[in-house]
């Protein structure tokens, strides 16, 4: 005790002093800035519940097998979900939208839900019908107005197709002759110009009227204004809501049938959120995470060119944003190659370590020392504010995963599912920070594993075809009762074709794929989709295609270079020149 207080009251070197009272006040700041742990839902060691023939059920579902169908009671269709928005927002910010270089500018829910109402009253006045047997394609990019299309749609129970020039042309003419859409709303000139092309090849007879959303001249909107407003017509949770086109691996792309129900039972909740929008609404997993309007929330769209993403970003400052494991590979790359000397990956590593351990106890921040020494860069990067980010449509790894949980400083959720179940049927809980797997089943649906014999996977072990049956899952194929009973068998369950395994916390990993898989000429088995989720994690490596011939010996594959790392990667190999001259080069390649 007494050595304690001649070393407290003993004169100390005025260094040693301020570093003495540095780290107290950094002490200090830690226990006071340091937020409550997250509690989970649920108990993370038992995420699923089993339920008759080997399925399992969310636990959220602990006291009964009722799936959630909705949220709330005064929002069981799309339509009804907008009105709750518009009701609970206080007529708040909606839809928003800017030029380069400005701020973004708002339409807010009344705007949103009149102009609605004015595109569908004219859509009636051209002779269009009310009801779920008219189909209304929208071929744009993101944009309000494509919400505004949608919503006018659904403001009178019709329905929404989604066009998207990237399954070509062929393509497009099957799609609107398939769902018969005769009245295609497009964004621009040019997509107009497109359809009028395989409407004067004669290759497509049954669309008749195209609606561009550029801007007209005043006179003509008042003219416009004027034009017989219809009063709404809801639609009910069991009708129609968008028809959504999937490419297969062979032949024209199938019409995944979704209702009003299969939406919104699907749709993860967030509170009155800022998120924004750039991946194609033209898929279910953009709609399905736009589909919180009914809490009030609003979304910023990007302009348009992915490259001027990260000024959108900074602008719009989202808390919510939804992205694709390609885009946070690129980050998690970029991060990493930020760190040149061995010191500074010790450090950044350090850091991740340092920020994990915190995540992994529930601490969720973006305030803590290490925040504000390494990881504050790529935070602002997205804005600043984001607190959720959602990560679906194809797997990220789990090296990627956790270095980004600690990194970013907010809740990374990762959904599984496909079009045909609205998007998703499986999504982590909050507070489970585990990866290498999708989560526990939504409280929409159940998750059963059945026996695929010919790949060795069985139920009774766990493992096993992944099939879903519950609120989400569509009505089937449009125009194609064959591929309908192909998907769906007689009782309603969905099969997927993904090989799904359960884990002992009762959340499903995706470990194979059912049809994607081949032989060689030795005979070798290949899943060409694992060997892409290894090239493809490659700096370099925008995009892989790998392909293979059952009467070949070896594989070929297609690689996409990222414009952007392919340069410096070749300048350390002692190559310089443009993207296509590097593309070109026989040493690139080699590497």
């Amino acid at each position: 005790m007494e050595a304690l207080f001649q070393f407290l009251f003993s004169p100390l070197p005025t260094p040693a002093i301020i570093s003495l009272f540095a780290v107290a006040a950094a002490a200090l700041f830690y226990l006071n800035s340091r937020p409550s742990p997250l509690r989970p839902p649920v108990d993370l060691k038992c995420q699923t519940i089993g339920v008759k023939d080997g399925a399992r059920k969310s636990a959220l579902l602990e006291d009964n097998n009722n799936l959630l169908s909705f949220h709330y009671d005064d929002a069981k269709t799309l339509y009804e979900v907008f009105k709750r928005g518009l009701r609970v927002s206080g007529n708040g910010p909606c839809l928003g939208y800017r030029k380069p270089g400005r701020p973004y500018q708002w339409l807010k829910y009344k705007q949103v839900a009149d102009r609605a109402e004015h595109l569908g009253s004219g859509l009636i006045h051209k002779g269009l019908k009310p009801g779920s047997n008219t189909f209304i394609g929208i071929f744009a990019q993101n944009r309000p107005e494509w919400i505004i299309s949608e919503l006018a749609c659904y403001t009178y129970s019709m329905v929404a197709v989604p066009l998207y020039d990237t399954l070509g042309p062929e393509a497009l003419v099957f799609i609107i002759e398939q769902a018969d859409i005769s009245l295609v709303v497009c964004d621009t000139q040019t997509k107009a110009q497109t359809l009028l092309q395989n409407v004067e090849k004669g290759q497509t007879l049954v669309l008749k009227t195209i609606v561009i959303m550029d801007t007209f001249d005043p006179e003509l909107v008042e003219r416009g204004r004027k034009n017989h407003l219809q009063k709404p017509i809801p639609p009910k949770p069991e009708d129609l809501s968008i028809v959504c086109f999937t490419s297969g691996t062979t032949g024209n792309p199938k019409g995944a049938m979704l209702t009003h129900e299969n939406v919104v039972s699907s749709v993860p909740l967030t509170s009155n959120d800022v998120t924004i929008s750039f991946l194609p609404l033209a898929h279910m997993f953009e709609r399905v995470v736009q589909v919180p309007y009914g809490v009030g929330a609003r979304v910023g769209f990007f302009q348009g060119d992915i490259r001027l993403l990260p000024d959108d970003m900074k602008t719009l400052q989202p808390t919510v944003f939804p992205v694709v494991p390609r885009l946070l590979n690129r980050v998690y790359d970029k991060v990493q190659s930020g760190a040149k000397t061995p010191f500074k990956k010790w450090l950044l590593n350090f850091a991740v370590d340092r920020k994990y351990a915190e995540v992994k106890d529930g601490i969720i921040r973006k305030n803590s020392i290490w925040d504000k020494l390494i990881f504050n860069k790529v935070q602002e990067s997205f804005g600043g504010r984001v607190r959720i980010m959602v990560t679906g449509a194809a797997p990220i790894s789990p090296a990627v995963l956790n270095f980004l949980r600690a990194a970013l400083g907010c809740q990374i959720f990762e959904g599984y599912g496909q079009t045909e179940c609205a998007a998703a049927c499986t999504f982590t809980m909050p507070g489970d920070v585990t990866s290498g797997h999708v989560g526990a089943a939504l409280p929409c649906n159940f998750v059963k594993l059945v026996d695929v014999e010919e790949m060795n996977y069985f139920a009774s072990n766990g493992e096993g075809e992944v099939c879903i049956k519950g609120r989400n899952v569509f009505k089937g194929y449009l125009k194609d009762p064959e591929k309908t009973a192909e998907a769906l068998d007689e009782d309603g369950w969905l099969h997927t074709g993904d090989i799904g395994k359960w884990l002992p916390s009762g959340v499903l990993k995706i470990i194979d794929r059912k049809k994607n898989i081949f032989k060689l000429a030795q005979g070798e088995y290949i899943a060409p989709e694992k060997i892409e989720n290894v090239y493809v994690r490659s700096g370099p490596v925008a995009q892989v295609f790998v392909h293979g011939d059952s009467l070949q010996s070896c594989l070929i594959a297609i690689v996409v270079p990222d414009a952007e790392s392919l340069p410096s990667f070749a300048k350390n190999l002692g190559i310089e020149g443009g993207v296509e001259d590097l593309c070109k080069n026989k040493v690139t390649h080699k590497h």
